[in-house]
């Protein structure tokens, strides 16, 4: 197995088998990794907010769904991923803020999920997997080997997906 490679908050990183990719602390920020099965690059965005045009201080492309989701998609060509051949996979999107009349407004979590969505239909690239909702925060891993998705929680199982 090769290293592991961090990606932080509001951040973006491309690599290639036999190394992995990793970010913590996914509360209602989504993690969203695009890999390619036969070239083994994989890419990984840790996205804050859904919509960059909705703030005027927007300069880091990685902090928005809209933006960053583009931006891995582009880096993922030129290391040689085929856009026919990717697939993504999201984890994240929690609800971690309010009880249950919480509005879509406030719950971000929930915007990023659809935003991931939207420009994952946009670039017709198709969503094979997601583990997001819910209350907890997550930690994930994409091996670029293989491909899995393998995603940590206090006090749940480890997922694989």
């Amino acid at each position: 197995m090769g290293v592991t490679l961090k990606v932080g908050m509001a951040d973006l990183k491309i690599t290639k088998a036999p190394d992995s990719l990793t970010t913590l602390g996914l509360g209602s920020c989504i993690g969203l990794t695009l890999y390619d099965p036969v070239a083994k690059v994989g890419g990984l965005v840790h996205y804050m907010l859904p919509d960059s045009t909705q703030l005027k201080s927007n300069t880091n492309i990685a902090k928005f769904g809209d933006t960053g989701i583009k931006a891995l998609y582009d880096q993922m060509i030129k290391q040689g991923a085929s856009p026919r051949r990717m697939v993504a996979k999201i984890a994240g999107g929690a609800k971690m803020f309010g009880g249950t009349g919480i509005s879509s407004i406030v719950n971000v979590g929930e915007r990023n999920a659809l935003a991931a969505k939207k420009a994952l239909k946009e670039l017709k690239i198709p969503l094979v997997a997601e583990d997001t909702g819910l209350n907890y925060g997550r930690t994930v891993i994409l091996n670029c080997e293989t491909g899995e998705f393998v995603i940590k929680a206090v006090g749940k199982p480890i997922k694989t997906i």
